[in-house]
């Protein structure tokens, strides 16, 4: 054999070795967690997974296998995994043993969230998020300077109170009041009417609420203003240099019960609350969190557009089978106020102190700005998430006073 022929037979064999190496399944090559949608580019709840798919692909690559089979173009592929419907997702292990499997939508955080379940680490290199566990700074405002119901200052001239068995509650304003109103499980309009009074705009003396005439008015965002007067002629006055409506007690709670989160039924202004669509119906959900809770409370799809809570940006949410289908953008977080209760453990803060941010850079500013604040940052898949746990029963107490768990 010459020369040529043996550096020939030399060359071959290189090329040889070297396609071996790089085939699926060498010896040498990686061995790689692997996620398999089943499923076709023609349905919906699919066509839904595809984005999610592309995604993580790219994100764990090196990481985490992706492959999308499309079963109605190539049914033979499909037939070794004995599905049952469409999508499904598969979740093998490193060696090929299959560890998990989900018929229908499945999120892009319950994905990965199932693979730390599986005990399967991405070695992602996501923000371990803000937490805050104690208040940067005490809370130096007087008790009764601060509103009970929504936690901001307290004008005098619009300071309402409702007295207690034991102490009084000071709310900074009559919508403050029909919030505290709507959060009292089987509230008595006359009983509960009995104990509120607002302050006089005029001489700044507290009057009874039910006697008091209110100037119904507008601010620059649309939002409603509310003055009480004690006489009818001293409203009527104001009315002349600040436009608006003189109601009667009666006709103010009238306007301000009208609207009502779609999840714990609380008064709500629609300026301060996220607009939620289920089917064909658009309501309102009074935080960012109770908007999610609309998809647990009606057992239905939902879409949320939400204010970004220290720029008002848009935030849209979409949510398929109780997950999250599309977050817009991306970036997106939510902000879980939290505080400890009498027994020391975790409890929510309440509505008026959650929010959902178009990212953590956002939510540092806005805390920064809130030092007594407490809580911590989730996913708003896993604000949804805590929703869709909740019970009938869980759902009838939520945000009502001395009810919510």
């Amino acid at each position: 054999m010459n020369k040529t022929a043996r550096l020939g037979i030399f060359a071959a064999l290189i090329v040889m070795v070297g396609v071996m190496l790089a085939a699926p399944g060498a010896k040498n090559s990686q061995k790689l967690p692997k996620l398999i949608d089943l499923g076709a580019d023609k349905c919906i709840p699919c066509k839904m997974m595809a984005p999610i798919l592309k995604e993580l692909k790219t994100e764990y690559a090196g990481r985490m296998e992706v492959e999308f089979i499309d079963v109605w173009k190539n049914p033979d592929a499909g037939k070794p995994h004995k599905i049952r419907l469409i999508p499904t997702q598969i979740f093998f292990d490193a060696s090929g043993k299959e560890l998990f499997r989900h018929e229908g939508f499945f999120g892009r955080e319950d994905i990965l969230g199932k693979w730390k379940e599986l005990g399967v680490d991405l070695k992602g290199k996501a923000s371990a998020g803000i937490l805050r566990e104690t208040p940067v700074a005490a809370e130096a405002r007087p008790r009764e300077a601060v509103c009970y119901v929504c936690d901001e200052d307290v004008n005098p001239k619009t300071k309402t109170v409702v007295k207690g068995q034991s102490e009084q509650r000071v709310l900074c304003g009559p919508h403050c009041y029909f919030i505290y109103f709507s959060s009292i499980v089987g509230a008595d309009p006359k009983a509960e009417e009995g104990k509120v009074s607002v302050t006089d705009w005029a001489s700044g003396n507290l009057v009874a609420a039910t006697a008091a005439t209110y100037l119904y008015g507008m601010d620059a965002k649309g939002r409603p203003t509310v003055k009480a007067f004690a006489d009818k002629a001293a409203a009527a006055k104001e009315q002349q240099t600040s436009p608006g409506n003189l109601l009667t007690w009666d006709m103010l709670r009238s306007k301000e019960l009208a609207t009502r989160c779609a999840f714990c039924d609380r008064a709500v202004y629609p300026e301060d609350a996220c607009g939620v669509k289920f089917g064909t119906t658009h309501g309102y959900g009074c935080c960012t969190h109770c908007s999610m809770g609309v998809a647990a409370r009606l057992k239905q799809d939902i879409e949320v557009e939400a204010k970004d809570g220290l720029t008002g940006e848009l935030i849209r949410v979409k949510t398929l089978d109780g997950q999250i289908a599309s977050l817009e953008p991306k970036t997106a977080i939510a902000w879980f106020g939290q505080k400890k209760g009498p027994d020391g453990n975790w409890v929510s803060a309440g509505c008026f102190k959650q929010g959902f941010f178009v990212n953590e850079a956002n939510l540092q500013k806005w805390l920064d700005a809130r030092p007594t604040m407490t809580g911590r940052q989730i996913t708003i898949a896993q604000a949804l998430a805590d929703k869709m746990k909740l019970s009938p029963e869980q759902i009838a107490k939520a945000c009502k006073l001395g009810e919510c768990k």
